[in-house]
């Protein structure tokens, strides 16, 4: 079967890249995620969560560039997952006008700010880097659509953990998609915060 009801622009990505049909996780989630519900997304390896990651991002922000605060925050571990996270996502923006933006705690703070300021659409960034920008001023969740975590079984490491809690204090009502390979207890808690109602999806 192949992808249904996606953006255009995104058949035509996946066809280029010759991604002929959704894996089981895939095909699950994305209807899912698409109905704007929080959802906790779980397989192994290689179950195509990643591509179900960028693909309902881009279709939420219907894969043009909009405005100039962030419509859509994905949230990874370090800054060499930002960096092939931005890669990811461009194979499929890079014949759009979207914005896209990777940040991490190696790059200064002030150049991050003013280039977020000029205008973007998708912020790639880690739990750390996005709570210092928010006690900064130096991101709007103004215009935020969706925060997406990949691989966050990361997140049971204590300061992340924290300051992804604490993020999520500062963002108005946005809908939030977690990756991971496995659910652990602790990562089930963020319900308690910002994952209310949340839909479980498994391969």
């Amino acid at each position: 079967m192949a992808f249904k009801k996606l953006n255009p622009h995104l058949l035509e990505r996946l066809t280029a890249l010759a991604i002929e049909k959704p894996t089981s996780l895939q095909k699950k989630s994305i209807p899912v995620i698409k109905s704007g519900a929080n959802v906790y997304c779980y397989g192994p390896k290689e179950s195509g969560k990643t591509t179900a990651l960028i693909l309902t991002t881009l279709q939420k922000l219907q894969c043009k560039a909009d405005g100039n605060a962030p419509r859509a925050v994905v949230v990874v571990e370090n800054k060499e997952k930002v960096l092939e996270l931005y890669d990811k996502f461009f194979e499929y923006t890079k014949y759009t006008d979207m914005r896209l933006y990777a940040s991490y705690k190696e790059l200064h703070i002030d150049i991050q700010k003013s280039e977020i300021f000029e205008g973007i659409d998708v912020l790639i960034t880690t739990p750390t880097t996005l709570h210092k920008l928010f006690l900064l001023n130096g991101v709007s969740t103004s215009q935020l659509k969706i925060c997406s975590i990949d691989d966050g079984d990361f997140l049971i490491q204590k300061s992340d953990y924290i300051a992804m809690v604490t993020v999520s204090q500062s963002i108005r009502k946005c809908q939030y998609v977690l990756y991971a390979e496995k659910l652990s207890p602790k990562l089930e808690r963020f319900e308690d915060f910002f994952m209310e109602r949340a839909q479980y999806v498994s391969e």
